[in-house]
């Protein structure tokens, strides 16, 4: 059995959903695609497809394995044109993954403006807000927003962000700006928990402290907690109080006026923000096109090139 040929009639067979698309795709018949399937999955022990009269829908080994037929047969054409001198154009399948607000407000917009620029690259977006096992879950890249832990992941910074707290001037009209953490206790607040768990006390930093390091502070009064930052920040800029976010996600409020800037003296350590992916130097033309992209919008942003007000006067 040629494996490159079975893997490539696999991943043909599933992008095409039938083994007779497959077929006319492949200039092949029906019967030879069943049988390269059967033979692939006999070699490996596993079923990749399930089959009913009707449809066709890849199994749980099948999902997984193809997404390593896809790496493996992209590397194998790169480097058939590297060894023939051809220019490597970007092409294949690109899994992005971000954090489900990040993903909206800055991924989303500079990948449609990759693939306008690498037509023969198809792209999927994953944006969670959980952390994606890359090599797992057959993604290619991913934008991480925190301080990365050792790993044999390569990693590009890409800027930083703050965590900031946000109200409106109607409520601080209405109640007064805090001064320092120690006032939080006579205000209202909307709490954010993504996790769907319980409201989190804040935690700041003495402005005296370099490092930054977390202290804890008196809460604010929390009537309600939500599970998408979205809504916390809506309900701020709705006056209903104070809230917490990164400052990429409330940049479009500061700067039109709905939000202001709270206890910027007192902020963490910035954040830093990263573009993850698994294969080093060795990454596909698609990826590294991906990252040399995407790298340059990043940093070019100012919401990702935030500096602490407390440190910049």
């Amino acid at each position: 059995m040629d494996q490159f040929e079975s893997m490539r009639v696999f991943v043909t067979v599933a992008d095409t959903q039938s083994f007779a698309g497959a077929a006319r795709q492949l200039k092949s018949s029906p019967a030879a695609i069943t049988r390269a399937v059967a033979a692939l999955e006999s070699h490996l022990g596993a079923r990749l497809l399930h089959r009913t009269t009707r449809s066709l829908r890849l199994s749980e080994a099948g999902e997984r394995y193809l997404a390593d037929c896809r790496r493996i047969l992209g590397e194998l054409n790169e480097a058939d044109a590297l060894a023939s001198g051809a220019h490597v154009e970007p092409q294949g399948h690109l899994t992005v993954t971000a954090p489900v607000l990040f993903g909206r407000i800055h991924i989303a917009p500079l990948m449609f403006d990759f693939l306008k620029a690498h037509p023969r690259v198809q792209a999927k977006a994953m944006f969670v807000d959980r952390v994606v096992h890359l090599i797992d879950e057959g993604v290619d890249v991913a934008l991480r927003i925190a301080h990365l832990p050792d790993s044999s992941l390569s990693a590009i910074k890409v800027g930083t962000v703050r965590r900031v707290i946000v109200a409106s001037p109607d409520y601080l009209a209405r109640y007064g700006e805090p001064q320092s953490p120690d006032e939080l206790a006579q205000h209202d607040a909307i709490g954010v928990s993504t996790s769907g768990g319980p409201f989190t006390p804040w935690q700041f930093a003495r402005p005296d402290d370099p490092a930054r390091q977390p202290r804890p502070a008196p809460s604010p009064r929390v009537q309600m907690t939500v599970n998408a930052t979205e809504v916390g920040i809506l309900a701020a800029c709705a006056g209903h109080g104070l809230t917490r976010a990164i400052s990429y996600q409330v940049a479009e409020y500061v700067a039109s006026g709905r939000l202001r800037i709270l206890l910027a003296d007192f902020e963490l350590a910035p954040i830093p923000v990263h573009l993850v992916h698994p294969e080093g130097r060795h990454a596909a033309a698609k990826v590294r096109a991906f990252i040399d992209f995407a790298t340059q919008r990043l940093r070019a942003h100012p919401a990702l090139n935030d500096v602490e007000p407390s440190r910049a006067r």
